[in-house]
């Protein structure tokens, strides 16, 4: 199949909706902001005796202050070291980034410069479909160079040196450096919590707070993978579609791999091409991922704690040669026949829920694994779309046990089950917890059968 490339409306939709999404970065501190105004506001309104019981609370809001600046000097680092997959530059314009001191009035001279890329591949697929999000809110060795393995669309690379010269990069701006002034007093609420899930996620994937999380989620997958591939002097190859800030994907290169993780969302894509490729070392970077709920602190020191990031480094992870991370909708990316019968195993960790059509994910995943590839599962069944109710909608939300008869009809058998109870971005000191019940499986594709209806 040749290579599709861009109409020129598919890439003004896009540039549209990049712009979104990169205002919604830029926007987190006005955001913010505003929400300690709305603090300030309440506790101007109590009674004076009632003031003189709290009187520590008009600092816990400068210091509450300060923690929004640390987390927005991350964000436009992150930003700063962006390169958009187009020309953006007639649609933004210039220039909050380089001036964020001029919104903010605390310094913060202990951020270190961007530093030298860790040129990790990260590339964007069919992008036409890839930046039209949903709506609903949440989600020390040697540089290691690494390749994604060609599509049948057009490809453009995210913030890296790329070899690919297939990639339309055009001439390199950085959107960071630019943005739509009137845009960043209209963003919406929606976008705020995406940025605030991201600083969530962080924690999640490259913190060391996060590592229970991980051991819950990840540590059963690395292990399956272990022992259903002993024999990886020939790298066997494994795809991670919703693999959100690399985490995962990054640990089975490490365990010997050739991995490949799939996103979806600008919002990751930015974070993660950051964090793999513009890490010198581990704790380079610190935030404050808890600062934006009062409600179920144990106490204000819990609140406003810190945490460092990332947990290890990634470029000395001891990557498998043929790392990568690839954007774009599961799907459109996937469902080619480039792909078919590509993959020695798919990893699916809170993954399968996110489908308009969770048939068509299992179909493709069985369309594209080898034959007697394995498919591991972890996750939920908590349906990203239920709650959708446009008449063009679709959501097909199946039990546990139907999901099971869909994958037997698509060729696969069943070979472990269980269920795992865990937490996604839980922040461990909450007087509320929300605990899911995942399902965790391997499957094995069997021989010379994809469907028994075909």
């Amino acid at each position: 199949m040749g290579e599709r490339e861009y109409t020129k409306e598919e890439e003004e939709l896009e540039i549209q909706s990049l712009g979104r999404i990169i205002s919604a970065y830029l926007n987190y501190p006005d955001a913010a902001e505003k929400d300690v105004r709305r603090y300030e506001r309440s506790f101007k309104r109590l009674p004076p005796a009632h003031k003189a019981l709290l009187v520590h609370l008009p600092l816990k809001f400068q210091r509450i202050r300060w923690c929004i600046n640390m987390n927005t000097s991350f964000i436009m680092n992150m930003l700063q070291a962006f390169e958009p997959p187009f020309e953006m530059s007639q649609d933004i314009e210039p220039d909050l980034v380089n001036n964020t001191n001029n919104t903010h009035e605390h310094s913060h001279s202990d951020i270190s410069p961007i530093g030298e890329r860790r040129n990790i591949t990260i590339s964007v697929s069919d992008s036409s479909n890839f930046p039209n999000e949903p709506e609903s809110s949440c989600l020390d060795k040697e540089e290691t160079h690494v390749e994604c393995s060609s599509k049948s669309v057009t490809r453009r690379c995210v913030g890296l040196n790329c070899d690919d010269k297939s990639c339309n990069k055009g001439e390199k701006a950085r959107s960071c450096d630019r943005k739509s002034h009137t845009s960043l007093f209209s963003v919406p609420l929606v976008d705020v919590d995406k940025v605030r899930c991201i600083i969530r996620n962080i924690v999640r994937d490259w913190a060391q707070e996060g590592q229970r999380e991980r051991d819950e989620c990840y540590k059963p997958i690395l292990e399956e993978l272990n022992r259903l591939f002993p024999n990886r002097t020939r790298p066997p190859s494994c795809l991670v579609p919703g693999a959100g800030l690399g985490r995962l994907a990054l640990d089975i290169s490490s365990l010997g791999f050739v991995s490949q993780g799939n996103e979806f969302s600008y919002y990751m894509m930015i974070c993660s091409s950051f964090i793999l490729n513009d890490a010198r070392e581990a704790c380079q970077w610190t935030i404050y991922p808890w600062i934006h709920s009062n409600c179920n602190s144990l106490s204000d020191d819990d609140q406003l704690r810190a945490v460092k990031f990332p947990d290890i480094h990634p470029a000395s992870a001891g990557i498998t040669e043929g790392f990568s991370m690839c954007g774009g909708d599961f799907v459109e990316v996937y469902n080619d026949e480039s792909q078919e019968g590509s993959w020695d195993a798919v990893v699916t960790c809170f993954f399968l829920d996110t489908a308009h059509n969770i048939v068509e994910y299992i179909e493709i995943i069985s369309k594209i694994l080898k034959d007697g590839g394995v498919w591991i599962n972890l996750g939920p069944l908590l349906y990203h779309f239920a709650d959708s109710y446009g008449e063009d909608e679709m959501s097909i939300e199946l039990s546990l046990e139907d999901v099971k008869k869909v994958a037997f009809n698509y060729g696969f058998e069943l070979e472990v089950e269980k269920m795992i109870e865990t937490t996604y971005t839980a922040n461990t000191r909450s007087l509320m917890q929300t605990r899911y019940f995942a399902a965790f499986w391997t499957m094995k594709k069997k021989s010379g059968k994809q469907s028994s209806t075909d």
